[in-house]
């Protein structure tokens, strides 16, 4: 796998990876600062909630930002910030000075900058690995973050026990450095010139708009809702079960928290020959069912080689499932929308970490850890049950590289980029083909419209004349419209289209209907 992702994916991965263990290592030192305040159950899962509660906020802007501007330069300045607030947070608690509500101030932002990062880093991948080494980028992905999650905790727990959190705290500062460092080296080829840029508003829509319109993307991301919330009472108590359960100190939580990581990095081991071996559908229930039984080993047996053998397979199961779905948001998106949509998967993700542990926190309090702990696994179990009925069928063959097909429009009116809305009608004759197949065809050719820009979408059929079809959709605007002339559409897109002309006596009358007050 190392070898076909190229020096460039692999001296970024190497800064990630700094990144990505300093804030391990400054998750478990706020944790265990406030594991000895009243109601440590609630601040426990306070501080994870505050951690990636900012990705509610602002993945979805961090991703329209994304795709508009320089993503190397928006890394290296999102890192130079996190650097100066770590550093703030170690001095501040250096001298005694930071309560559980400012920890909270600093986890919050500190969740900010990491909401800025993951679209960027996540969209950066397809620059700079070849597509068909994009499964292999993705568990690389998956080991460095376990690694991360296998040797952070268990070095910030021997930290804490020795040296107090702010030390951790100041080891995370310096992580965001070397990643500053390892960016500042990457001499990224700039953006070819395109259209300028979207506004954030239109973006947000349009990036919304292709996650409606894309069914294997909204199953995806249906997936990882139904693992995640359960699953996430782990990270969000773990440090409790190993306190209060299992009796052991902040070095044994980090060995807990290792033995995830470690189970998650024989997963990417495993990855391969598992994709190989089980369809998609498959793997979510393998997933599930291991993650599950995991869950209810740490509610039912309160021992810790037990829970820490449950916990390698929670960690492989969780690997295996994050990954697989990570990997086809990858190939099934186009480069265009590429940091928004993954913004939405990572705002489902971590959302339903926060509310997840939020939740699980509470119940922990109302009802005790085993008991929340098996309602988990219970809940675990049974998303496993939904499979059959919302099964996930992705499409990682089509090709999602952009292809400029469509002439461009010749128009005696020019109207103004934001002139809008825009009606565009394509007439077709289909006397030769069934019409009922042509319907079919044009009804999958919606989805492309739909995704890339149209905001409403009609197809008509003349009483007058039968074999005459007229498609209509709406676009906000003229300069949405040039988008989808102009690269939005991909080389899937263009044999939709050319499954449905086939269909037709031919490729179909184009006309642009302008709004009236602004066409003189």
């Amino acid at each position: 796998m190392w070898s076909e992702t190229g020096p460039v994916f692999r001296a970024l991965w190497i800064g990630v990876l700094a990144s990505n263990i300093g804030t391990w290592m400054q998750t478990v030192g706020a944790q265990w600062l406030v594991v000895g305040e009243p109601d440590a159950a609630t601040w426990v899962s306070l501080v994870q909630t505050a951690t990636t509660l900012p990705v509610l906020l602002f993945a979805l802007p961090a991703g329209a930002v994304a795709d508009a501007v320089d993503r190397r330069r928006l890394l290296l300045g999102v890192q130079s910030i996190l650097f100066l607030i770590a550093a703030a947070l170690a001095a501040l608690t250096a001298l005694s000075d930071v309560g559980p509500a400012l920890l909270l101030i600093f986890t919050f932002l500190l969740g900010c900058g990491q909401a800025l990062t993951l679209p960027s880093w996540q969209a950066v991948i397809p620059e700079v690995v070849p597509r068909d080494a994009l499964p292999s980028a993705s568990a690389l992905g998956a080991v460095n973050t376990n690694l991360a999650r296998s040797a952070g905790p268990a070095l910030a727990g021997l930290l804490v026990a020795q040296f107090g959190s702010a030390l951790v705290f100041a080891l995370n500062a310096v992580s965001f450095a070397v990643f500053a460092v390892v960016l500042l080296r990457w001499r990224r080829p700039p953006d070819p010139p395109t259209a300028r840029p979207e506004h954030l508003a239109s973006a947000l829509r349009a990036g919304g708009r292709f996650v409606r319109w894309s069914p294997v993307i909204r199953r995806i991301l249906g997936r990882v809702l139904l693992f995640v919330l359960p699953g996430s009472v782990v990270w969000g108590l773990l440090p409790l079960v190993a306190r209060q359960e299992l009796g052991m100190g902040a070095s044994g939580y980090g060995i807990l928290l290792a033995a995830l990581g470690v189970g998650a990095i024989a997963g990417a081991l495993l990855m391969p020959r598992a994709r190989r071996l089980l369809r998609t559908d498959q793997m979510i229930v393998a997933t599930g069912a291991v993650h599950g039984a995991a869950l209810l080993v740490v509610a039912l047996v309160p021992n810790r080689y037990a829970v820490t053998a449950a916990l390698v397979a929670a960690g492989l199961a969780w690997m295996m499932l994050v990954s697989r779905m990570n990997t086809a948001m990858q190939l099934n998106l186009p480069n265009w929308v590429r940091a928004r949509a993954l913004a939405i998967y990572q705002l489902v993700f971590a959302g339903g970490q926060a509310l997840g542990a939020l939740a699980w926190g509470q119940s922990a309090e109302a009802f005790g850890l085993r008991h929340t702990f098996a309602l988990a696994a219970g809940l675990m179990l049974a998303g496993t049950l939904t499979v059959r009925r919302w099964s996930v069928h992705t499409h990682e063959d089509e090709d999602r590289t952009p292809a400029v097909f469509w002439p461009e429009p010749h128009l005696m009116l020019q109207p103004h980029p934001a002139d809008g809305p825009i009606l565009v009608s394509a007439t077709y004759r289909v006397t030769g083909a069934d019409p009922a197949a042509f319907v079919a065809a044009m009804r999958e050719l919606r989805g492309s419209r739909q995704r890339t820009g149209a905001t409403q979408w009609g197809l008509f059929r003349d009483g007058a004349d039968p074999a005459r079809f007229v498609e209509v959709y709406l676009v906000a605007t003229w300069e949405e419209h040039l988008r989808q002339h102009r690269g939005r559409l991909t080389e899937a897109d263009e044999q939709i289209e050319e499954r449905a002309i086939a269909l037709a006596d031919g490729p179909p009358e184009v006309r642009h209907l302008l709004p009236a007050e602004h066409s003189d």
